[in-house]
């Protein structure tokens, strides 16, 4: 993921470790691991995947460190890489070295390799002791400095993937037989609307977007949510939505709110926007994990597809942006 201008001052591997939650959003498990790009002393791009099982053939590490060369690769220039591993020395440590290795022989300088074992943080690639202990530094990562200041920056790190799952996990009992029931009554509304004609639906798609991203705050009735799910459901209308999606937090959590609450059927739509709005914002897990619920619902909805393959690949929104709807904004 990328980053806004949030600027964090990190003066040891401690400290680095201690903002990693915040850069990515979530605290890492253990057997993850983190690759972070810097670029003139300044993080610029954040990779986390899972480290193959302890016991699992090296072939398994070496094809993880083949997947992030090429995305690591994309954020050139780069002027160093930090590689974090979370787990115990056994599952970790012959990981990291060979990450290292993969991503030093693709011309890239690998400044440290850290390993996060509880509350310590190891140096495998410093073997001075009176700097880099062999046993670790203590860190604290909720009362550290740098979490409060990445909190006051307006970074968010919650417990887990989960807990960002979390954030649009669909609605159960009444809420979700309530917005059923709103997406029935709709239904009929909609198709009179679509029989006088493309450029209706559009008329009404625009002039509900407008009013419901004016004040995103606003909870929407199931009535409201009904009908704007089902006229997103309309390609161009859709389109109108991301361009007037901003990248702030109100829109993310708009969306997130919509994903959340949506009659299933129609639940790609805002899927895929929370998913453009979080990457926007630089929250690449909530945007990978919302373009994956859009496709558990709809395996062909092309936008949502499209943009999960640019979030897996490492491309910047704007790159996502200039490569898709906007050349044809009827693509579905």
């Amino acid at each position: 993921m990328t980053f806004p201008d949030n600027k964090l001052t990190v003066r040891s591997p401690a400290d680095l470790v201690a903002v990693v939650p915040y850069l990515l959003g979530f605290r890492p498990a253990e057997g993850s691991i983190v690759v972070l790009a810097n670029r003139d002393h300044r993080v610029v791009f954040a990779a986390r995947g899972d480290l193959p099982a302890p016991d699992a053939p090296a072939h398994e590490v070496l094809g993880l460190a083949a997947h992030m060369l090429p995305i690591v690769c994309r954020q050139k220039p780069i002027t160093d890489i930090v590689t974090i591993g979370y787990g115990n020395p056994e599952h970790v440590d012959a990981a990291l070295h060979a990450v290292g290795e993969v991503l030093t022989a693709g011309d890239l300088s690998v400044r440290a390799l850290l390993r996060v074992t509880g509350s310590r943080v190891v140096n495998l690639s410093c073997d001075e002791p009176t700097c880099c202990p062999p046993q670790g530094i203590a860190f604290d990562a909720t009362a550290s400095l740098l979490a409060v200041q990445a909190t006051a920056a307006g970074l968010v790190a919650l417990p887990d993937r989960a807990a960002v799952a979390a954030r649009f996990a669909p609605v159960t009992g009444a809420a979700r037989d309530a917005i059923g029931h709103a997406a029935d009554s709709a239904l009929a509304r909609f198709k009179t609307l679509s029989a006088a004609g493309g450029a209706a639906v559009d008329v009404a798609g625009a002039h509900a977007l407008r009013d419901a991203l004016r004040q995103p705050d606003r909870r929407l009735t199931d009535d409201e949510l009904a009908w704007l799910t089902l006229l997103l459901t309309r390609a161009s209308v859709r389109d109108l939505a991301v361009e007037l999606t901003q990248p702030h937090d109100p829109h993310v959590t708009f969306w997130a709110e919509i994903t959340r609450r949506a009659h299933e059927p129609l639940v790609p739509a805002p899927a895929t926007l929370l998913a453009i709005a979080a990457w926007r914002c630089g929250d690449g897990a909530l945007a990978a994990m919302a373009a994956e619920r859009a496709l558990q619902v709809d395996p062909a909805y092309h936008l949502a597809d499209l943009l999960l393959q640019a979030l897996r690949a490492g491309l910047p929104p704007s790159t996502f942006d200039q490569d898709t709807g906007r050349a044809n904004p009827a693509t579905p």
